[in-house]
């Protein structure tokens, strides 16, 4: 281990999926790594999972899927004997129905009845027949796809809910990358030939994801992963600096030596210095800490998030729902998901009589639920429960309460131009700055996504140069190699229309600084 005097290889910033990835395989590489992370007990960021009274519960949900067999091999790696099998299953509760998602076309057709069913049809063909052409929000592009009936039944509630925002102020960018590849009419089209026993083959994510039938699990939850993932670090002779917040982070111009300084609730600090940055930090936050302070600064504080917080009730239930989770676009609520953590695995709650769900309400950082106390949000989501039907509130014998902020960067209509204008600027001055992950690029994705942004990031630096530009990583964590030729021209990236828009011609500098000795 070096001494905390010697400057280290790599300073990673956040120890989420992305930061930990980098950190391990660094680890591995033979790399001296310090990790700060600023939550003093705990490491996985939103895929942590938190225990309370012998239960446990994730930050949402956390399926283990990818279409990146590199990045189901590196789970495999770090977790080799702690994975199950688990059927999927999630539904939309709509009016006091459920709909089973994916959609089932009888299903819909019983609960929504045969003249709204109707106009939900024609909906959709006036849509496809006479198209919005300029598509420029969530709205537009949803009712592109499912036509406007659709879209205020199943999707604008929800969508509102989550974001804090009309849909129609809201980047198309954001339902271009989190629907792509569902469309009404695959929805029933497999619905259809599920019901009349014309299609077993099951769906294993390969086509698309949103239909997943089974997905793989840590028995204990996705904490299991990073936990193990830090221990790995640890053991491998590197630091990982727990309740450390980025305090500043600066280059020096002869050495090319970064300093970052952290610091702990108590005032004191710790300096890492070292040759090389990976940062999952919110780029907002990022900006706000760079010396000397970023022309671009004024961008990053533009960028939004949508807090994030859970309420795990334990419910007397020995056969609750069998749910995975549970999509609520009931206006009557605030609620807008539910989660059932034994659905998940059993192994998730100590007794096989008592149910652990998760109400997740999302919130601005300070706003009414952000600020209510514990006991108010238990109170509300014990009354949200049975005002739905789920429960009775003589159920619930126990409750705790989970706040995240940042837990989703906000796609409205400048965050692409915010984020092309900071990514310029710190490509051309700091080359040995990376930014991986979800709030490190503000893109919202998924684990697997984040972490081969990581690992990526890892092959450029043991290259001495950028041989794989991360932006081209899209949300399937599919990424393009620029060549192996030292002079390949960086991939052309596979950006939403918003961001390529905002890009332009901007190009990545490689970045080359060689390995210490």
């Amino acid at each position: 281990m070096s001494s905390p005097d010697q400057p280290v290889d790599v300073a990673i910033i956040g120890a989420g999926p992305a930061g930990l990835t980098a950190a391990y395989q660094l680890t591995k590489a033979g790399y001296s790594v310090t990790v700060i992370e600023k939550d003093p007990h705990q490491v996985g960021g939103i895929s942590r999972t938190v225990e309370h009274e012998g239960f446990r519960f994730d930050i949402g949900g956390h399926r283990f899927f990818s279409k990146s067999k590199e990045v189901v091999d590196l789970w495999n790696e770090i977790l080799p004997h702690d994975f199950i099998d688990r059927p999927r299953m999630s539904r939309i509760y709509y009016q006091g129905k459920f709909y089973s998602y994916p959609l089932r076309a009888f299903e819909a057709l019983r609960n929504l009845g045969v003249m709204r069913s109707a106009l939900c049809m024609l909906s959709y063909m006036q849509a496809k027949l006479a198209p919005i052409r300029q598509v420029r929000s969530f709205e537009d592009w949803v009712v592109n796809q499912f036509g406007r009936k659709l879209y205020s039944i199943f999707f604008k509630t929800y969508t509102e809910k989550v974001w804090g925002m009309p849909c129609d102020e809201m980047s198309a960018d954001w339902a271009a990358q989190r629907i792509k590849g569902l469309s009404l009419g695959a929805a029933v089209l497999d619905g259809l030939k599920r019901s009349l026993g014309l299609n077993k083959k099951p769906n294993d994510g390969m086509a698309t994801k949103t239909l997943l039938e089974h997905f793989r699990y840590p028995r204990l939850g996705p904490g299991m992963m990073w936990d193990a993932a830090r221990d790995h670090v640890i053991a491998g002779g590197n630091r990982v600096l727990m309740g450390h917040a980025l305090k500043q982070i600066c280059q020096d111009q002869v050495s090319g030596l970064w300093r970052v300084a952290a610091t702990t609730a108590e005032g004191d600090t710790a300096t890492i210095r070292a040759r090389h940055v990976i940062s999952s930090a919110p780029m907002r936050e990022l900006a706000s800490r760079i010396h000397p302070v970023p022309r671009t600064l004024s961008n990053a504080l533009s960028l939004g998030y949508r807090d994030f917080l859970t309420v795990a009730l334990m419910i007397r239930s020995a056969d609750l729902f069998p749910d995975n989770w549970i999509y609520i676009h009931d206006p009557r609520v605030k609620v807008g998901r539910v989660q059932n953590f034994r659905s998940w695995s059993p192994e998730m709650v100590p007794d096989p009589d008592i149910a652990c769900v998760g109400l997740e309400y999302f919130c601005f950082e300070g706003d009414g639920l952000w600020s209510a106390s514990d006991e108010e949000l238990i109170a509300l989501a014990t009354r949200e429960m049975t005002l739905m039907g789920l429960i009775s509130d003589e159920q619930v014998v126990g409750g705790a309460v989970v706040r995240q902020e940042k837990a989703y960067p906000v796609y409205d209509e400048t965050y692409a131009a915010n984020v092309a204008a900071m990514r310029a600027e710190l490509e051309e001055k700091y080359p040995t700055l990376h930014l991986v992950g979800r709030n490190g690029m503000h893109r919202y994705n998924n684990q697997d996504h984040a972490m081969m942004t990581a690992m990526l990031t890892v092959r450029n630096i043991e290259a001495g140069e950028k041989i794989y530009d991360i932006w081209a990583v899209n949300e399937d964590a599919e990424y393009h190699e620029a060549g192996s030729d030292a002079e390949a021209t960086p991939t052309e990236p596979t950006l939403s229309p918003g961001e390529r828009a905002a890009l332009g011609s901007v190009r990545a500098v490689p970045a080359r600084a060689p390995r210490a000795a």
